[in-house]
């Protein structure tokens, strides 16, 4: 059969004529509100964006299914297909930006911030982004009341209201919890630098004791919560900066079906700012979470973290004016430093038995290898442990009155093998002493939240917690015969009621009183020249707290403010001997008065403009904090300032976007001087601490995303020190911090 001219013609064109386009109305809404979202920037497959018009909607031209990338400033990021010729809505999730939309869940009871009583703080990922991605000190030193001291990479403290003044090093005093696992150990103490900022989403943090269900600790709560999977990506990063730091990360995230899976692996090395220095830290995460029924959820994490860093140790005022970069001679010829493995693996697991009751499961094990070569001495310490959570929750009517019931108990477990040997250049020399210490600790607690009206809500908690400690000398070089030493505190019952009063939608006020008690750590009472001290007691403490919270126009001003009385009996306070070990002791009595307060606002918002947000916002801290009644080996320090404390903390900080993807992150610290002896007679100077961030984040497609990123951290070069040892023997107070250094760094995601 032969084609004529023309039916050649009409199939070339035919073939050549483009496919038919069809119109597809897409209306983007809110998720909660249904209301229309102008503004929202769509990103096609193939590069092309479009804007949702003043009603939320825009017309498309597709020929097939296609996938397209949703966002907007005040709204979390969505990737959607998109069929033609389908009208559509497309909803999204809104960030939580204002007081009243922010839940906080620290007390087993998810609630918005205006209802809760009790001074709390939240931290979400794009705060703990604002900074240089090696470590979490910086985002937590934005919040008022709050200390994250850093003495050498990897070496943290954590002071809550001056918590840390029993801390010479990790952390203490500060119960924190891990995807609702109890991260800290059942001695107290908490390995916070195995894990990395990757490992971490968010954070709440409590203020002070809430021992009614989280048991010992006056310091108070940091809750971490870890990623959450909601799309398939994989990403990747590089970082490096002053004095050698290099980190990457490769992470992958995969839905599966009625759950998902995803596995990470970071690595950050550095020299350090100071002789003595360097870091080097491995941590693999893997996480799995399933939805076997509607009922029920279950989440899996495995944790695996190799750590490594050297201690420079602290200078005299003379020798860190001479070189701040030094470390304390011997430091280096000892290979002072820490050396730790550590496996964590948990299993979460949340059951709804019908609409009023529900469970919270949480079980893990853990073991961990530490070898710790000091200046004085060289330790090796081997420990496994267990541990579990569970609560209970009903939800109900107490006659016309809504009622939440919440009950449960916790209960952890630690064997370690502990063995203290003298240090010859740096290597294990003769054993000194040797224990096998058990430790245990677990409560039980209660919690009533009733709704009296629709304004007032009141809060009664109470726990009843034990502690023990069990130590079984096997080697001791110096006595000879072998013994075992054992501690039981008494059981502690720890109250605390609060009152919540909503005074308009936008404001609330708030009052509480808690209980709280600290038994002292393994390492306060076994201390490393081979002394057991059984004789220190527990601290015991109450705080007496008011609240105010209030958003003012529009939600684009928010203050949180408060104001506490906290009397603690018994505190624990450090002093060193002449050999320069440190030790501890009871203090008598403090009394703690503080103001904090919080003050955020929106300056500009516009999402169709060029620049879509610029904020501020500031944190203030008065604390004074005052010794009462301790007088030491005829010494009366009754009256002088809690030693490590500043009286005045003061951030600003300042964050812009902008519609092409560029940022800016200012941040700017005024720090009051620290008394760093109980006598006051040293202090720490005052320093003004500044930090810049400035990046561009693009989206390529709806499918690939890039960021790159430089800062400067203390753009001011102040020299100072985060982390001070106090009472340190013959004048080693100081761990100086790095002068103005810089870094830099480059993300890439792909959504698939």
């Amino acid at each position: 059969m032969k084609l004529s001219l023309y039916s050649l013609t009409f199939i070339l064109l035919l073939g050549l004529a483009p496919v038919a386009m069809a119109q597809t109305s897409l209306t983007v809404i809110d998720d909660e509100s249904g209301e229309a979202i102008p503004s929202v920037v769509i990103t096609m497959d193939n590069g092309d964006r479009y804007l949702t018009d003043d009603n939320g909607q825009v017309s498309l031209e597709l020929s097939a299914h296609t996938k397209a990338l949703f966002t907007h400033i005040a709204y979390e990021a969505t990737r959607k297909t998109i069929a033609p010729n389908t009208p559509t809505d497309i909803r999204l999730t809104k960030k939580a930006n204002q007081l009243s939309e922010v839940v906080i869940s620290s007390f087993e009871s998810e609630r918005y911030l205006m209802e809760q009583a009790a001074a709390v703080s939240k931290i979400d990922q794009e705060a703990l982004y604002r900074f240089n991605e090696t470590s979490i000190v910086n985002a937590f030193n934005t919040k008022s009341g709050i200390r994250f001291e850093e003495r050498a990479p990897g070496s943290y403290r954590v002071s809550i209201r001056g918590s840390s003044l029993r801390a010479p090093f990790g952390v203490r005093n500060v119960k924190i919890y891990w995807d609702g696992i109890p991260f800290t150990a059942p001695d107290g103490t908490t390995a916070l630098n195995i894990l990395d900022l990757s490992n971490i989403e968010g954070a709440e943090i409590i203020k002070g004791p809430a021992g009614s269900i989280y048991g010992a600790g006056n310091g108070g709560v940091i809750s971490f919560t870890p990623g959450k999977i909601n799309q398939n990506k994989a990403e990747t990063s590089v970082s490096g900066g002053s004095y050698g730091l290099l980190k990457y990360r490769v992470a992958v995230d995969q839905m599966i079906e009625n759950g998902s899976l995803s596995a990470s692996y970071v690595k950050q090395q550095s020299d350090g700012y100071r002789d003595h220095s360097a870091l080097d830290r491995g941590v693999f995460q893997l996480q799995g979470r399933f939805e076997p029924s509607d009922k029920q959820r279950i989440t899996t994490q495995l944790l695996y973290s190799d750590l490594f860093y050297e201690i420079p140790g602290g200078l005299t005022e003379e020798q860190m004016n001479a070189n701040p970069r030094q470390a304390r001679p011997g430091s280096a010829e000892q290979n002072a430093s820490i050396n730790q493995e550590s496996l964590y693996g948990t299993l979460v697991h949340d059951y709804r038995f019908n609409k009023k009751w529900s469970n919270h499961t949480a079980v893990y094990l853990q073991t961990t290898d530490f070898e710790n070569p000091f200046n004085l001495d060289y330790k090796r310490e081997t420990q496994y442990g267990y541990g579990a959570r569970t609560k209970f929750q009903l939800n109900d009517r107490w006659g016309k009155f809504p009622v939440r019931l919440l009950f449960g108990g916790e209960y952890q477990f630690a064997n370690t093998s502990a063995q203290n040997f003298g240090n010859r250049e740096g290597r294990a020399d003769t054993i000194r002493f040797a224990d096998d210490l058990i430790t245990t600790q677990g409560f039980l607690f209660q919690q009533i939240e009733i709704n009296w009206t629709n304004d007032l809500l009141m809060t009664l908690g109470l726990s009843e917690n034990f502690s023990r400690y069990d130590i079984n000398r096997t080697v001791d070089a110096s006595a000879g015969d072998p013994y075992a030493a054992e501690r039981n505190f008494d059981p502690v019952i720890v109250p605390r009621i609060g009152l919540s009063a909503q005074l308009t939608d936008y404001s609330s006020v708030y009052g509480s009183i808690s209980s709280g008690f600290s038994p002292p750590t393994i390492d306060e009472v076994r201390t490393n020249e081979g002394s057991i001290n059984l004789d220190l007691e527990a601290e015991k403490g109450t705080n007496y707290e008011v609240g105010y919270r209030a958003e003012f126009l529009n939600g684009n001003v928010q203050l949180d403010a408060s104001a506490f009385f906290f009397k603690l009996d018994e505190t624990i306070t450090t002093y060193t001997n002449p050999q320069g070990v440190v030790l501890f002791r009871n203090a008598g009595a403090t009394d703690q008065k503080g103001l904090e307060a919080q003050l955020d606002y929106i300056l500009l918002s516009n999402p169709a403009g060029w620049i879509q947000q610029l904020k501020m916002g500031h944190a203030y801290s008065f604390h004074h904090f005052r010794f009462k009644d301790y007088i030491n080996d005829g010494e009366d320090f009754s009256g002088n300032a809690l030693t490590g404390v500043p009286q005045n903390n003061l951030v600003n900080r300042l964050d812009l976007t902008s519609r092409t993807g560029l940022y800016l992150n200012l941040t700017y610290q005024w720090v009051d001087e620290i008394p760093l002896t109980d006598d006051n007679a040293i202090y720490q100077d005052p320093y003004h601490l500044m930090n810049a961030r400035l990046g561009w984040r693009k989206n390529f497609g709806s499918t690939w995303q890039m960021e790159i990123y430089g800062g400067t951290d203390n753009l001011l070069d102040q020299r100072y020190s985060l982390g001070n040892d106090l009472n340190a023997f013959g004048g080693r107070y100081y761990q100086p911090a790095a002068d103005r250094n810089f870094y830099g760094g480059v993300k890439v995601k792909m959504l698939y």
